[in-house]
């Protein structure tokens, strides 16, 4: 049996427990100490890329994900750059990354003047799949100079990004295994995932280096800004040399011994995040438990499958998700406007990268899964603020 708009409409609300509308995507819940670490910032001065508020945002970011290093970055894109040019990625390079993905992973890889290459994903996590990656790599892949070559194109490839999409983990394991494989280095983009783990590690330092965002719609929030977390010292000394200008360190004189950029965060910027982080915890309980109570409402729904994190993984649930059973995108659309007729502001998976038109001839495996997600996908209203109630 197809699903019913309405009916779906109706399960939303017994999981929402409130009547207040609109509810959006995911909205930033400021409950704690922000506006005292914000104010003193204004009142002190240290309002700009250096502070105390940085250096303790960089320290609790890597105490959470365990990583030996974190580097605060402007945004999360800007973090996916620098990491990306961190694992050697150059011009005319390719960068492998999912087709389902907000479009930030790909721009990421045009700004070091590579060339995006797409995967597709598996429907347990909505990842990137690596088995379908190993199918695809031993397909295209030859060996030349010490270089992973795509023999389709002559390019090389530079790095694999799997994303945790929704905060939901990717097989990394099983990525791990084929990326040394074929000699990739892994840039982990857990811009959606910070406070989900992976067999109880958490996302961020399951690859050579990873990237977290702080968006305002993220599960912790610095209005805007990202990070950089590895376990390799050295890539992050190097970090925090490129997105301060490449400047070398001297009393007066300007000296920059390379391109760099200017993307260091905001010391008002990380007073904001020390304050978010202190309730990550908190957040993640209740989106998790917003997720069990959405769980519960479709379990009897016909046609609707809740989208739930994947075996060995605790997810935080960043953005709740429905699958209509029907792949016609026409019941998909109907869906999300009855969902908006009645103020639950839903929205569908992003727009497949090959879709758009400047990413349109990049090259690309099959892409069945990610092409029958796009059709059937749903995103629900998630903010934690809805997981504390009732």
């Amino acid at each position: 049996m197809s699903a019913d708009p309405t009916v779906i409409v109706e399960a939303i609300g017994r999981a929402v427990h409130t009547t207040s509308r609109p509810l959006h995507l995911h909205e930033p819940r400021f409950a704690g100490h922000e506006w005292d670490y914000v104010k003193d910032c204004l009142d002190t001065g240290w309002v700009s890329s250096v502070g105390k508020y940085v250096d303790s945002f960089e320290l609790e970011l890597a105490k959470i994900t365990g990583a030996r290093s974190c580097v605060a970055i402007v945004n999360g894109t800007a973090a996916l750059h620098v990491a990306l040019r961190l694992v050697g990625v150059g011009s005319d390079d390719e960068v492998i990354m999912p087709a389902l993905t907000f479009i930030a992973t790909a721009n990421a890889a045009v700004y070091c003047g590579a060339i995006p290459h797409f995967v597709d994903s598996e429907m347990g996590s909505l990842g990137l799949d690596p088995q379908k990656l190993r199918a695809h790599l031993a397909r295209i892949v030859q060996r030349k100079n010490g270089k992973t070559i795509n023999g389709e194109t002559g390019r090389a490839i530079g790095a694999v990004v799997p994303v945790h999409i929704f905060g939901h983990p990717v097989d990394m394991d099983a990525l791990l295994t084929v990326c040394a494989e074929f000699d990739l280095p892994i840039v982990e983009d857990a811009t959606e995932s910070l406070g989900s783990t992976y067999h109880g590690r958490p996302c961020g330092t399951l690859g050579r280096v990873g990237v977290l965002s702080f968006n305002g719609n993220k599960i912790v929030t610095t209005g805007g800004g990202g990070a950089i977390v590895t376990n390799d010292e050295e890539l992050a000394g190097r970090a925090k040399h490129l997105t301060t200008t490449a400047k070398l360190k001297h009393p007066w004189a300007f000296i920059h011994d390379e391109i760099g950029w200017n993307y260091r965060l905001p010391n008002i910027n990380a007073a904001l995040g020390v304050a978010q982080l202190e309730q990550l915890p908190a957040f993640v309980a209740a989106k998790r438990a917003l997720a069990q109570r959405y769980a519960d409402a479709f379990s009897g729904v016909p046609g609707v499958q809740f989208v739930k994190e994947p075996a060995h993984t605790l997810s935080n649930y960043w953005l709740n998700a429905i699958l209509v059973d029907d792949d016609d995108v026409t019941l998909r659309d109907a869906v999300l406007q009855a969902c908006h007729d009645a103020g639950f502001i839903a929205r569908p998976a992003w727009t497949l990268m090959h879709r758009l038109p400047m990413f349109k001839d990049c090259p690309r495996a099959d892409l069945a899964t990610a092409e029958a997600v796009e059709r059937r996908l749903v995103n629900l209203p998630s903010s934690a603020l809805l997981g504390m109630s009732g």
